[in-house]
């Protein structure tokens, strides 16, 4: 066993830590999915019309991708320096808010504060990747990988389901208010989070901080790491590149839309699967 590692958590319960980040990770996973199967009709609602619809739809869901990976380095950094459970409090506890203010989107300027609040979602994630980064750091060594493994499970649970789920909540409740009840869980997360989560964290000298670049030149097969990359870079592309638009899809192929926002998150849902 590493034992700096075990002594640096000696009085953390790493298996509480893991199953309250395993809720954490499922509430942040299931409410970025959760909107997806009605999120073209809500951007619809806005009114966007005609082929600006699929756009505008895209470009509502690539924003917060594409903003959280331009920003990630720079948590990453702030988390080495001040911790892991204050990354994932500030992701959930910003999210809580740009979240639920998204249901006031008819009030607030229509799409563009949509895509405003799309990106600052993508601003302040990081709850996964910080949980991910605290129970690697926490688990016995000889655990880390069933750790790891369940901690998996809450996000792909999350994604998969929150469509059906989302879909769902909108057709009972009202699209806007979909994003109120996300706001209210990613809440819950936040409080979780803050009371019954524990690290005992020690600040990375900057003497042991690593480059991109002397990181990757620290791996053994380059080709492996490279190919790995592309491969999933294909895999998400292909997979989400049908969201912005299955809902509008669905909705020519039948008159009756009674049902059309929970099919929509079925299949979304199937995607995933």
């Amino acid at each position: 066993m590493d034992t700096s590692k075990s002594a640096k958590n000696k009085n953390v319960n790493w298996k509480q830590n893991l199953w309250v980040t395993w809720i954490g990770c499922f509430i942040v996973g299931s409410s970025f999915s959760l909107v997806m199967p009605f999120l073209p009709l809500y951007i619809q609602s806005l009114g966007v019309t005609g082929a600006n619809v699929e756009l505008f739809s895209g470009l509502a869901f690539a924003s917060t991708a594409l903003v959280s990976g331009l920003v990630a380095p720079m948590w990453g950094k702030l988390a080495d320096k001040y911790g892991r459970k204050p990354m994932m409090v500030r992701a959930s506890f910003a999210m809580t808010f740009t979240m639920s203010a998204i249901a006031f989107s008819h009030q607030m300027g229509g799409y563009w504060w949509l895509l405003l609040m799309r990106s600052l979602i993508g601003f302040f994630s990081g709850f996964i990747p910080n949980s991910t980064a605290m129970i690697a750091s926490q688990a016995p060594k000889e655990r880390s990988g069933y750790a790891l493994g369940i901690l998996s499970t809450a996000m792909i649970t999350g994604t998969l389901i929150g469509p059906s789920i989302g879909g769902l909540l909108a057709q009972w409740f009202g699209m806007a208010n979909v994003f109120l009840i996300v706001g209210a869980l990613l809440a819950l997360a936040t409080l979780l989070t803050v009371f019954f989560v524990h690290e005992n964290f020690e600040p990375v000298a900057k003497s042991e901080m690593l480059s991109t670049k002397e990181i990757i030149s620290r791996v053994g097969d380059k080709h492996i790491l490279f190919g790995l990359l592309i491969t999933s870079f294909i895999i998400q592309v292909t997979t989400q590149s049908i969201e912005p638009f299955v809902t509008l899809y669905i909705k020519t192929l039948s008159t009756n839309t009674n049902n059309l926002m929970f099919i929509s998150g079925l299949i979304v849902s199937a995607v995933g699967l």
